[in-house]
C-alpha cells in the first residue's frame, strides 16, 4: 500500500470522514500534517495543491483532493486500485 498524506485540522469534519473512509479500506497508517498548527504547513499545502481547503490527501505521490473527491473514486470504484499500487 502507497503512503497516504493527509493535510489536516483538529476539528474539520471532512478530515474525519476522509480518515473513516480511509481506514474502511484498509488504511493503517495515515501522515497527518496538521495545518491548523503551523502556517507554514498551510501555504505549503495550498502552494502545492492550488487549494485552501482541507482535508487534501495524496496516495503515494498521486493528489487525490478532498473529502468529495475521495468519495468519488470510491463510488467509482477507482479507490481500491490506488490503495493497491
Amino acid at each position: 500500500m502507497p503512503p497516504i498524506k493527509m493535510y489536516c485540522t483538529a476539528t474539520c469534519p471532512y478530515c474525519v470522514m476522509a480518515e473513516k473512509l480511509l481506514t474502511r479500506k484498509g488504511v493503517t497508517s495515515i501522515e497527518k500534517i496538521r495545518v491548523d498548527l503551523d502556517p507554514a504547513q498551510m501555504r505549503e499545502m495550498m502552494h502545492i495543491t492550488g487549494r485552501r481547503t482541507v482535508p487534501q490527501i495524496y496516495i503515494g505521490d498521486r493528489h487525490v483532493g478532498g473529502f468529495d473527491d475521495i468519495s468519488a473514486l470510491e463510488a467509482g470504484g477507482e479507490l481500491e486500485p490506488l490503495l493497491a499500487a
